[in-house]
């Protein structure tokens, strides 16, 4: 890895796609097909880009019950209990409709209500992410969303990968289906035959299931959208050099457009962090994709101090943070801007993305500086709830016309007066 001494935002590398025009008119293409044919286009589109043909696009109870039998039991268990911890940590977020009065009789407040229906998409391709079921539909299900939904791509047998499909069913998704890409994504918002629309869509994808989504959106609601996973690490001498080289690998192996940067006040570790990257890499067994992000994404910043490392760090605004100082709950009043927060040499970013219960499902490519994890209110909208006393309207119903009529909203006006009992003007 690459050590710089002088860091200005701007030499800090992202992988953010700058020619998308092509794939673009073939993401618009697929929704129109899929919106214009139904099932139809979603069988011919998971054949072209998935390589199988399938007889059935929901997945069957014969299926959820092999991937259990294929599964040790072990595994099983710990699935359960991730899912249990993810609960247990999101059941925190709900909050309740609220209501006040005023001394007029004015009763207003705000009734928080959960979406019907969410889709939630699970990549597929060069992993299985089963924690991924877990994070998408846990938070909807504890905001009490209705129906919850499930895509994933299918392999070259027209099966899930055995974890998904046990994730999945301990979740209590409503139904699993195997489509993936851009095809998925039309048929979630749009609907067809066999699948239901669903009112928001949500989960991490490649290109072009972000580039579907954001073709979606106004006709559902979507999460985010994602982009090539990130991790920095703010440490100072005390740090372990092995942990952090770790952790850095730990992105770099999700794609070749991640990025791992570790920001230090040491020379000796930011040399030892860089021989330690090189040695841990040559046995990984997603080498290839590592060395990749690395090389290209990959840099190690000296900075004079650990304000300036904070400095730094808010500027990037990274997914995932680690901090691995001599005292890091002392910093983390002064971090204002990332996804999720990592504190101490045993908070390891994998602790959050499998296990502590926390959210993966994280901001990227500097969207942390003005947007949150997934969470239980992304599952959830809000009324205005509205009711005036008599005496309310009497007392206010003039200033309110006076209002409508700054604007020259004169119906607006005359609607308040007629609770006056006044004459609408000749």
């Amino acid at each position: 890895m690459k050590i710089e001494r002088a860091v200005d935002i701007k030499t800090v590398k992202r992988s953010i796609d700058q020619d998308t025009e092509a794939q673009l008119l073939s993401v618009q293409d697929i929704l129109n097909q899929v919106k214009e044919q139904g099932d139809a286009a979603l069988y011919e589109l998971t054949e072209k880009f998935d390589g199988v043909m399938l007889e059935e696009l929901l997945v069957s109870p014969e299926e959820i019950q092999q991937a259990y039998q294929e599964m040790d039991d072990e595994l099983v268990e710990i699935i359960k209990e991730a899912a249990k911890n993810i609960e247990e940590y999101h059941v925190q977020q709900k909050k309740q409709s609220w209501f006040f009065t005023r001394p007029d009789g004015t009763m207003l407040g705000q009734k928080i209500i959960p979406l019907d229906s969410v889709g939630v998409y699970v990549p597929g391709g060069t992993a299985a992410y089963p924690s991924s079921v877990l994070m998408g539909v846990t938070p909807a299900k504890v905001a009490g969303v209705e129906r919850i939904v499930l895509v994933s791509p299918p392999d070259k047998n027209g099966k899930l990968p055995a974890g998904v499909l046990v994730a999945a069913n301990e979740s209590g998704v409503a139904a699993i289906f195997k489509i993936g890409g851009a095809q998925a994504i039309g048929a979630l918002a749009y609907g067809t035959e066999t699948i239901k629309s669903v009112d928001k869509i949500v989960g991490p994808g490649n290109l072009y299931v972000a580039l579907a989504k954001r073709e979606v959106f106004g006709t559902v609601d979507i999460d985010m959208i994602a982009g090539p996973s990130e991790i920095a690490v703010l440490a100072d001498g005390t740090a372990n050099p092995a942990y952090i080289a770790a952790d850095l690998l730990s992105q770099a192996e999700h794609d070749p457009r991640s990025a791992s940067v570790l920001v230090t006040t040491s020379e000796a570790l930011a040399e030892q962090v860089a021989k330690e990257v090189d040695k841990q890499l040559q046995t990984l067994p997603r080498r290839e994709i590592a060395e990749r992000a690395i090389r290209d994404y990959g840099a190690i910043y000296l900075v004079e101090s650990l304000k300036d490392g904070i400095d730094l760090i808010n500027e990037i605004a990274p997914e995932h943070l680690e901090v691995m100082t001599q005292n890091p709950t002392e910093l983390l009043g002064q971090i204002k801007h990332a996804g999720a927060i990592f504190l101490g040499p045993n908070s390891s970013e994998p602790v959050g993305d499998y296990f502590a219960g926390s959210n993966h499902v994280l901001p990227t490519s500097g969207t942390a500086r003005f947007s949150s994890p997934l969470n239980v209110d992304d599952f959830t909208k809000k009324s205005s709830v509205i009711m005036y006393s008599e005496r309310a309207i009497q007392d206010n119903a003039k200033k309110i016309a006076a209002f409508a009529r700054l604007e020259g909203l004169e119906a607006h006006a005359r609607a308040v007066e007629k609770r006056l009992g006044e004459k609408e003007d000749e």
